[in-house]
C-alpha cells in the first residue's frame, strides 16, 4: 500500500489498542502505543532509503528483506527498545504487542496488490503478489479518514476503528471474488496459458492481464466477464545471443529481471550503439508501458549506460541514458 495509507492504519492499530486494559487504564502508555503503531506502520518501508543510491538497489531490494519474516520480528523489537528509552518504566510487553501488530498489518496487507513482498523470506524467496487491491485503493484510504473524522466528532475510538476492519474484512474477500472471476474468463479463453497476471485498477470493474502460452503473450483488460484485448506479441525466451548476454551483466537489468515476471524484449540498432531494451508489459497505461530496463552497448559490447525505472516519455529516458554516461 502507499505511505498515507499506512500512516492511517497507524493510527487504527494506536486507536484499536485502547481496548488493552492495559493501555486504557494508563494514558502514558496510550500515547506511546499510538507512536510505536505510527512507526510499526512504516518501518518495513525504510528501504525506501535505498532510491537514493540507484533504482537497481531499490527496485531489487524494497519490499524483500525489510518485509520478511526476521524483519517482522525485528522491527517491533527495535522500536519498543527505542521508545523504552525515552519513557522508562512503560510496559514493554503491551507496547511490543501492539507495535507487532502495527508491523505485521503492514506487511500482511502488502501481500493483497500487484507488486507483492518477500514475506515468507527466508522460508521461501518468491514474491507474493495476490494482485487483489489497487496499491492506492481510494476505498481503504477514505474509510480511514472518515473514521477518523468520526472519532474526532465524538464517536468512540477503538469501536469506530474496528467497525472500519470488519467491514474491509468483506471488502477484500468481495475483491477476491471479482478476480477470481476475470481469472477463471482469461482461462475459459486460454486454457494452455501457462501466466496469468492479473492486477487491479482504480476502477473496481477493470483489471489489467497479461496472459502467457507457449508461443504468444496477450495484453488485455479485463470488464466484468469480458476481455478486451490491446497487444499480443509472440513470446521469446530470451536467447543466447551476444548481445543480450553482454546487457545481462548490467546491474539494472537484473534488477528488472528479478521483479518482473511478463516482459518483452527487443535489440535496437542505433547507428553508433545497440541498445537492448525489456518492457514490463504488466503496468500498460495509456497506450505505453511505463516499467522498463535499457542497456545501451558500443560496437565491441561494452555496457556505456544503462536505465531501470518509470519512464513516462522517450525524451525522458534519453536524458537519463545521458546523464547516466557524465
Amino acid at each position: 500500500m502507499d505511505t498515507g495509507t499506512h500512516v492511517v492504519m497507524g493510527i487504527a492499530i494506536g486507536s484499536i489498542a485502547t481496548l488493552d486494559p492495559v493501555v486504557a487504564n494508563d494514558p502514558l502508555l496510550a500515547q506511546t502505543v499510538m507512536l510505536g503503531a505510527l512507526i510499526g506502520s512504516q518501518a518495513p518501508d525504510f528501504d525506501t532509503v535505498l532510491k537514493l543510491r540507484n533504482n537497481a538497489k531499490y527496485i531489487r531490494n524494497h519490499r524483500g528483506i525489510t518485509h520478511s519474516i526476521p524483519a517482522v520480528l525485528l522491527w517491533p523489537i527495535l522500536i519498543t527498545a527505542i521508545l523504552a528509552l525515552f519513557v522508562p518504566g512503560i510496559n514493554i510487553l503491551h507496547l511490543w504487542l501492539w507495535t507487532f501488530l502495527a508491523v505485521f498489518l503492514h506487511v500482511f496487507v502488502d501481500i493483497f496488490n500487484a507488486y507483492g513482498t518477500q514475506a515468507l523470506y527466508p522460508l521461501k524467496k518468491k514474491w507474493i503478489a495476490l494482485g487483489v487491491i489497487y496499491i492506492i485503493d481510494p476505498f481503504i484510504f477514505l474509510g480511514h479518514i472518515a473514521a477518523i473524522i468520526l472519532w474526532q466528532m465524538g464517536a468512540h475510538q477503538a469501536y469506530t476503528f474496528l467497525g472500519l476492519y470488519v467491514i474491509l474484512i468483506f471488502y477484500y474477500i468481495w475483491r477476491f471474488y471479482a478476480r477470481n472471476k476475470v481469472y477463471n474468463t482469461a482461462k475459459q479463453q486460454h486454457p494452455d496459458a501457462t501466466h496469468i497476471f492479473i492486477s487491479p485498477s482504480y476502477n473496481w470493474q477493470r483489471w489489467h492481464i497479461v496472459i502467457r502460452t507457449k508461443k504468444m503473450m496477450y495484453v488485455a483488460q479485463a470488464t466484468g466477464n469480458q476481455l478486451n484485448y490491446y497487444e499480443e506479441y509472440p513470446f521469446q525466451p530470451i536467447p543466447n545471443d551476444p548481445v543480450i548476454n553482454a546487457a545481462l551483466k548490467d546491474e539494472n537489468l537484473a534488477a528488472f529481471l528479478s521483479f518482473s515476471p511478463s516482459y518483452r524484449w527487443e535489440v535496437v540498432d542505433e547507428g553508433d550503439h545497440q541498445e537492448v531494451r525489456f518492457i514490463d508489459l504488466r503496468y500498460r497505461s495509456k497506450g505505453h508501458y511505463p516499467f522498463v530496463a535499457i542497456v545501451r552497448l558500443d560496437d565491441q559490447l561494452n555496457i556505456l549506460s544503462s536505465y531501470t525505472g518509470w519512464i513516462f516519455s522517450e525524451e525522458s529516458l534519453r536524458k537519463k541514458l545521458e546523464f547516466a554516461t557524465e
